[in-house]
């Protein structure tokens, strides 16, 4: 399995922003081939916020950014206008889930 991981430094006042922005992607997220499960993780003290989403495969993993609708590339970028910097995108190979 493969992981995803997003990571946004939002602004001061915009980290419900950011939420509601990773709400509304998730119905698109859960229609996509090989998609597992994801999680959103937020530092209440310092508005970090890192969503992690789980897929069977890599290549199922990387279609899924490049989804035909251009729906979540359109979210990613509104994430961009609340963050402090740039969203900071990894890919990671799952080896132990408990």
């Amino acid at each position: 399995m493969q992981a995803r991981v997003i990571t946004v430094q939002a602004q001061p006042g915009k980290k419900d922003e950011v939420i509601r922005i990773y709400q509304a992607v998730t119905p698109a997220v859960k229609q996509q081939k090989g998609f597992k499960s994801g999680l959103l993780l937020s530092d209440s003290d310092t508005g970090k916020c890192m969503s992690i989403s789980m897929w069977e495969t890599e290549n199922d993993m990387t279609a899924s950014e490049k989804a035909t609708s251009g729906y979540l590339k359109e979210q990613i970028l509104k994430l961009a206008t609340l963050a402090l910097g740039p969203p900071i995108r990894e890919h990671y190979e799952i080896v132990f889930q408990i």
